[in-house]
Order: C-alpha cells, then structure tokens, then sequence
C-alpha cells in the first residue's frame, strides 16, 4: 500500500517535465540570448530562425514551432542547468562549439552584444565545459 501512494505521488512529476531534446535546448538557450537584454530585435529573430534553420533539417513550419516552443521553455525555466545537461549528454565539443557560435552570432546580429548577452554566453560556455578561448 505504501509503494501505491509512493508512485502515485511520482508519476505527475515524471509526466509534467517531457524530455528535452537537443534541438528544443539548443532553441531554448538561443531564445534565452535574445531576451537576454529585454529587447527582441528583428535581425536577432532573423538570426535565430537561421540559426535553427541551419542547424537541424526541419520544415519551416518546425523551425517555426521550434522557435516558440524554445521560447516558451525558456521563459518557464528556472536556470540554464537543464538546457545544457542535454547538450553535455549528447552533444561532443564540436558542436557544443558550433552552439556556442550561434548564441554569439545571434547576440551580434543587432551589430551590439549587450553586457547581458555576452555575460549569459559566457555562462553557458562555463555549463557546457567549454573554455572561454573556445
């Protein structure tokens, strides 16, 4: 009887956070840059559906799910600790690299890195093990 209430009380946890995928973490931490500043520019969306784009092969209509979908975690998340788990598990230096790439090339698409900007980047180089020199 204690075992019943024990996975009773578990199973809405397990099914209230789905699993984070690489894409949906890596559009999470690129959503993550643009509100970084409190200001949305149009070339940093621009880039950001580039970036998304370019990285996975999806149809516009996913890149564009994805984007929301990326915004939405990003704003009900806590910290950038989940995010950059799944990247960790699943992802080898380079493209941890290349992902870091499109969160500077996004910053920048505005032709400004904010200090925000540049500080969140940096700490997601520190989450995903990656040098500053990197």
């Amino acid at each position: 009887m204690l075992r019943k209430v024990i996975d009773l009380l578990k199973a809405p946890e397990q099914d209230s956070q789905p699993a984070l995928t690489i894409e949906l973490a890596t559009a999470a931490l690129l959503s993550e840059i643009i509100r970084a500043d409190r200001h949305a520019d149009e070339r940093e969306l621009k880039a950001y559906r580039a970036m998304l784009d370019a990285r996975f092969s999806l149809t516009d209509e996913q890149v564009e799910a994805l984007m929301e979908d990326g915004r939405e975690t990003a704003e009900e998340a806590v910290d950038m600790v989940q995010f950059t788990k799944v990247l960790n598990e699943r992802c080898d230096n380079e493209e941890k690299r290349a992902i870091l790439k499109s969160l500077w090339e996004v910053a920048y698409a505005d032709k400004e890195i904010a200090p925000i900007e540049e500080h969140t980047i940096r700490r997601i180089a520190d989450l995903l093990h990656m040098p500053h020199s990197q």
